[in-house]
C-alpha cells in the first residue's frame, strides 16, 4: 500500500511568495533598476545563500546572505519601525574604511558613551553609491548573538550546548534621514566586522521565486 501511495502521492503546491519574511534559502530575489540604488544592485538578481539570525535581549532577526550572479555578497534584513523597510548589507574591508572615514574619527566609535561623528572623505570603488556624507552614533556595545540558523524553522539558544549563539557587541551610526547607516560588529576574539547599509522601500524588490 505505501509503495502505491508514493508512485500516485500527489505533487507539493509551489510556494508563493508574497512578502520578503517568507524568503528561505535557494530562493531568488530580483531588484528595481531605479538609479536611487547602488549600481551593483541595480536590476540584480539575488539568490539566498544562507539564512542567519541576529538575536539581542527582546528580539530576533533574520538575515538573508545573497549571492548575485557576479559573485557580488550582500545582506538583507527587515527593519521594523512604524513602517518596513529594507536593509541592505555591505560588507567592508579595511581599505575602504580607511578611504571613507578619518580613522582617528572612527576610533571614537569605540569610546564611551558612543557619540562618534563621522564625515565621509572618499569612496572606493566598492563603496560608491553606499555612502552617507555625515554619521552620528547612536548604538554603543550592544550585546547580541549571531546564530547560523533560520530561527524561525531551528531552535536555538544564546547560552548553552550545540545551538549555542556567537556573541559580539553591536556599535550603530545614522545618516541624518537614517537612510544609510554603519554597523560594527565586534566579536569576542577581537575580530571586527564593518558593514555599510543602505536602507530602502520594500517596492524595490519587484519580484521574488520560490528556490528549486
Amino acid at each position: 500500500m505505501s509503495f502505491f501511495k508514493k508512485i500516485f502521492k500527489k505533487e507539493q503546491p509551489q510556494r508563493n511568495l508574497t512578502s520578503v519574511s517568507q524568503l528561505k534559502k535557494d530562493d531568488i530575489i530580483v531588484l528595481t533598476d531605479s538609479f536611487a540604488l547602488p549600481e551593483n544592485l541595480r536590476n540584480q538578481q539575488f539568490q539566498v545563500s544562507a539564512v542567519n539570525t541576529y538575536e539581542y535581549e527582546f528580539t530576533k532577526q533574520t538575515e538573508w546572505a545573497l549571492t548575485s550572479n557576479n559573485n557580488i555578497e550582500i545582506f538583507l534584513s527587515l527593519d521594523v519601525d512604524d513602517t518596513s523597510h529594507l536593509k541592505f548589507s555591505l560588507k567592508v574591508a579595511h581599505q575602504d574604511i580607511e578611504s571613507l572615514f578619518d580613522l582617528e574619527a572612527f576610533a571614537m566609535i569605540f569610546e564611551p558613551p558612543g557619540q562618534a561623528f563621522l564625515t565621509k572623505q572618499q569612496d572606493t570603488a566598492l563603496t560608491n553609491g553606499w555612502s552617507s556624507e555625515q554619521y552620528q552614533q547612536s548604538v554603543f556595545a550592544k550585546v547580541g548573538f549571531f546564530h547560523r540558523k533560520d530561527h524561525r524553522s531551528e531552535n536555538i539558544s544564546s547560552y548553552e550546548g550545540a545551538d549555542a549563539g556567537e556573541q559580539f557587541e553591536l556599535y550603530q551610526l545614522f545618516d541624518q534621514d537614517q537612510s544609510y547607516g554603519i554597523d560594527v560588529e565586534v566579536w569576542q576574539d577581537g575580530d571586527t566586522d564593518v558593514f555599510l547599509n543602505f536602507y530602502r522601500p520594500l517596492t524595490d524588490i519587484v519580484d521574488m521565486f520560490p528556490g528549486s
